[in-house]
């Protein structure tokens, strides 16, 4: 039988595992920094008349340069973002990749902060570009000065600032970005897929933009919007660098359903954002209830917490498991990844994580 060994893929990709987090059926699932809240059902309907309204003309290809959309996004973002300053892909990977493929590619190098999203490698391999990962100083943080010294050392084509970080939740201050956007001679983007989750929304890279034509900002849908099913993301840039990822894009990328039902969700964003609020008091609960129980959770910015302290991640993590509730072991050391849930789902994260404390078994 042939194995994925025998298959002459590329040198570079051998021994790499593809991306990908547990898909149980569990009564509470906070593994993937999924929206916790379903799409209300009055937005739920819009999206569906929305929907219903293109298909008649699904025959024909959809808007190429989804200006509907993009307006929408632009009015949604503000900051003086213009339609043209907007592109859009199938979830917030894609348009990344898109960025990769424009600006990165043999010969190039991608440079980011570690830990991160593990996505970053991952698509940089995928476009035959070096990836360079660069540690991150005490609790996580970046000070410019680092992201100085860092770029000016490795020279990079690419550098990805996640903010807030995945998986530690940690917020990029605008000096740090600037920093990167100051010595940086190629493009420098900031992933704010969980921008909407921040303490201070204000602090968003975007505010950046005029100053800097190389410096670009993604979004995504899937988390504020609770459109991971979907697969909307999306950035914002000089027009410029929309350009240049109109020339790797594959032909009518955005099909009409999605592009319709994206618009009619921006409608919605008062709403959705009220959902965001919601899973932002639960998030800080558990980092408040979790500390007192003897843990140490990371400050986070995120719709998740990565809590230290755990003795015996795999082992706190089945245990977990064995009581309904998915979490993500991310892989560093004495932590685990736990996305902010509902409040019964939270009140169930806690109570199971108080149990294991009490047992002696999960907290150091």
């Amino acid at each position: 039988m042939t194995s994925l060994d025998d298959l002459p893929i590329r040198d570079d990709l051998r021994g790499l595992t593809p991306y990908g987090a547990p898909q149980l059926e569990v009564p509470v699932r906070l593994n993937v920094n999924e929206n916790a809240y379903r799409v209300p059902e009055a937005v739920a309907l819009d999206i569906v008349q929305e929907v219903a309204r293109a298909l008649p003309e699904a025959n024909r290809y959809p808007d190429r340069e989804f200006d509907a959309l993009r307006a929408s996004f632009a009015a949604y973002l503000g900051h003086g973002v213009a339609p043209e300053q907007i592109w859009a892909g199938n979830g917030s990977n894609e348009v990344l990749q898109h960025v990769l493929q424009a600006f990165g590619g043999p010969g190039r190098s991608l440079l980011s902060f570690t830990p991160t999203y593990s996505m970053y490698p991952l698509l940089a391999r995928g476009v035959g570009m070096e990836w360079i990962g660069v540690p991150r100083g005490e609790g996580f943080t970046i000070p410019p000065e680092a992201v100085r010294a860092a770029i000016e050392e490795h020279d990079p084509d690419v550098v990805f600032l996640c903010a807030p970080n995945n998986p530690t939740g940690t917020a990029i201050p605008l000096e740090t970005v600037r920093a990167a956007a100051e010595a940086a001679r190629g493009i420098v983007l900031v992933d704010e897929a969980y921008a909407e989750f921040a303490h201070d929304r204000s602090q968003t890279a975007l505010s950046l933009l005029d100053e800097h034509p190389r410096l670009l900002v993604s979004r995504t849908m899937s988390k504020a919007f609770a459109f991971a099913g979907i697969r909307v993301g999306y950035l914002a840039a000089h027009p410029a660098v929309v350009d240049a990822l109109r020339l790797v894009r594959l032909p009518y990328h955005l099909s009409a359903i999605t592009q319709a039902a994206a618009v009619a969700a921006l409608r919605h964003a008062d709403e959705m954002l009220s959902r965001v609020d919601a899973l932002r008091a639960q998030r800080d609960r558990i980092v408040d209830e979790l500390a007192a129980l003897g843990y140490e959770p990371y400050p986070s910015d995120a719709n998740f917490v990565l809590v230290g302290g755990v003795a015996d991640p795999r082992a706190t993590f089945e245990a977990l498991l064995a009581r309904g509730i998915l979490v993500r072991d991310v892989g560093l050391p004495g932590t685990l990844r736990i996305t902010a849930g509902t409040e019964a789902e939270t009140t169930a994260l806690l109570e199971a994580m108080a149990a294991l404390s009490g047992a002696g078994s999960a907290a150091e």
